[in-house]
C-alpha cells in the first residue's frame, strides 16, 4: 500500500525530481510525527528522507515509517548533499514559505531550479483533501471526546459561574481523556457575549435567562473535531426560541440536503435562504463551514465564494448562525463526512434546545 510520500511523488508533474516539504501540518500529513517547528522533509521518486535535531531523533527514528530518518547538523548542506546525490535540478517547494526562507535556499542550492509556484502545494492539498479511512477514524475519537465533554459540562454550567472556569474545565476533562491537546482555543461564552461568533470566554458570571455557546473540539491523533452547541440557563425568551429554532432548521436542512456533486456555495445557500426568509438577513455573517482535519481549517468551504464541487470523503462543518449584537447570539455546528449520497454527521450531541 502507498504511504503519502509515495502518493505525492505519482501526482507530481512528469519528469519529478524533488520536493521539499517544511510546513509543519504538511510534514505531519507524510510523517504522522510532530515536531513542532523542527524538521525538513525531501521527497524523491523513489524514496524519502527525513532530516531532524537531535531533540527528536529518538523518537523519529522509532515513529517514522514512510521516510529515512537522518539526524540534521547541518539543514542546508545536508539538503544540498542529498539533491547532489539524487542527480536533482529541480526543486519544488511549497508556496507558504516565507520570502527569507526562500532566499536561504536559493543561496545554498546554486544551480538548481526552484518551483515556487505553488505546483507542490496545491498536490498536496488535493491530497489532503480527501480523508482516508484511517484519517477519518481518528476524527470520530477527537468527535468522540468531543461529545461525551458536552455531557459533562452540561451538568456543570449553572447560574454564578465564570465563562472561563467552564472553558477550563471543558479542556481538563478532554485532556485527562486522552486528547492531544485542543483543536482550536475554546469558546464559551454567555448572555449578550454570545452575539460574537469568536467570543473569548471572560470573567462574566452565567445568569438566569442566558444562552451559552460553546464551539470547540478535542485534537486526538493529530486529527480535529469542531462542535458548537447553544443551551439556555433557565427559560429563554419567545425570541430566543424563534432564533433558536431558525438556526436549527437550517443546520438540519444542510444536513438532510448535502450531497456530492453539490457546490460550497449551494449548500451555504441553503442555510442562508432559511435564516433570510424568516427575518434575520444579514446576520449571518460567515460561511456556513469549511473543512477539517489535520488543521482546523482547512479547504473547501461552504461559503457564498467557494465553487468547489465537494466530493466523498471531504469532511466539512455545517455551522449556521444568528447574531444579534448587545442580546444573543444562535450557533450550531456539526463535523460531517461526505458519502458517496450524503454525508455522515461524526457526532451525536443533542441539537434539539437544551434548558438548564
Amino acid at each position: 500500500m502507498e504511504n503519502h510520500c509515495q502518493k505525492l511523488a505519482r501526482s507530481m508533474p512528469e519528469g519529478f525530481e524533488a520536493a521539499l516539504v517544511t510546513t509543519a501540518p504538511n510534514r505531519f500529513y507524510f510523517l504522522d510525527f510532530d515536531a513542532d517547528d523542527a524538521g525538513s522533509l525531501l521527497i524523491f521518486p523513489d524514496e524519502s528522507v527525513f532530516l531532524i535535531d537531535s531533540r527528536y531523533i529518538e523518537v523519529a527514528e522509532k515513529t517514522v515509517k514512510s521516510a529515512k530518518v537522518v539526524e540534521e547538523h547541518d539543514r542546508l548542506a545536508q539538503i544540498a548533499q542529498l539533491l547532489h546525490q539524487h542527480g536533482v535540478h529541480r526543486l519544488y517547494l511549497e508556496e507558504e514559505i516565507t520570502v527569507a526562507e526562500a532566499a536561504r535556499f536559493g543561496a545554498a542550492f546554486e544551480g538548481i531550479e526552484m518551483d515556487y509556484g505553488g505546483t507542490l502545494s496545491r498536490a498536496i492539498r488535493a491530497l489532503r483533501v480527501i480523508k482516508e479511512p484511517e484519517e477519518l477514524e481518528r476524527i470520530r475519537s477527537a468527535q468522540k471526546l468531543t461529545d461525551d465533554c458536552f455531557t459533562h459540562i452540561c451538568g456543570m454550567i449553572r447560574p454564578g459561574v465564570r465563562e472561563i472556569d467552564l472553558a477550563l474545565e471543558m479542556e481538563v476533562f478532554m485532556r485527562s481523556r486522552g486528547a492531544s491537546g485542543l483543536a482550536f482555543p475554546i469558546i464559551f461564552i454567555s448572555g449578550p457575549n454570545t452575539s460574537m461568533p469568536h467570543g473569548v470566554p471572560g470573567e462574566r458570571l452565567i445568569e438566569e435567562g442566558d444562552f451559552i455557546t460553546m464551539d470547540y473540539g478535542a485534537r486526538w491523533g493529530g486529527y480535529c473535531a469542531d462542535m458548537t452547541r447553544t443551551v439556555a440557563v433557565g427559560q429563554p425568551s419567545a425570541e430566543m426560541e424563534k432564533v433558536y429554532n431558525t438556526v436549527l432548521t437550517a443546520q438540519l436542512a444542510c444536513c438532510r440536503e448535502m450531497r456530492p456533486g453539490m457546490t460550497g456555495a449551494e449548500v451555504d445557500a441553503i442555510a442562508r435562504e432559511i435564516i433570510d426568509s424568516a427575518g434575520y438577513k444579514g446576520r449571518f455573517g460567515h460561511g456556513l463551514g469549511h473543512s477539517l482535519g489535520i488543521e482546523i481549517h482547512e479547504d473547501p468551504r461552504c461559503s457564498p465564494r467557494d465553487n468547489t464541487v465537494l466530493r466523498p470523503g471531504m469532511t466539512m462543518t455545517i455551522e449556521p448562525g444568528i447574531y444579534l449584537p448587545g442580546k444573543f447570539g444562535v450557533r450550531i455546528e456539526d463535523s460531517v463526512v461526505l458519502t458517496e449520497d450524503g454525508i455522515e454527521i461524526f457526532g451525536s450531541s443533542d441539537k434539539n434546545l437544551i434548558v438548564l
